[in-house]
């Protein structure tokens, strides 16, 4: 498996109310040192059904996001992830 679909694989299966950063990512896709690599995969991922917003900073920020940093951080709101003095906990 490619490690474009492992990644794509990990992200989906990322409980609802959940995050992962993205170096848990791609440690979890077989490549702990890649964790730019799991942002840019993700930006480009256009499928809505995919999760990518529970993937966020390892410094537990909110990360980019392709449909707008607002929209993410509504997403993980609204799915009951906790934010504490500007940081998700995870």
């Amino acid at each position: 498996m490619s490690f474009k679909n492992q990644v794509l694989k990990t992200v989906n299966q990322i409980p609802r109310g959940r995050v992962m950063s993205y170096k848990q990512v791609a440690e979890r896709s077989g490549s702990p040192r890649a964790w730019r690599s799991v942002g840019n995969i993700l930006n480009k991922n256009k499928d809505p059904k995919l999760p990518c917003h529970r993937v966020i900073k390892s410094d537990g920020t909110i990360g980019g996001y392709r449909r707008g940093v607002k929209e993410k951080a509504r997403r993980l709101q609204q799915e009951g992830v906790l934010i504490k003095k500007g940081k998700f906990i995870f």
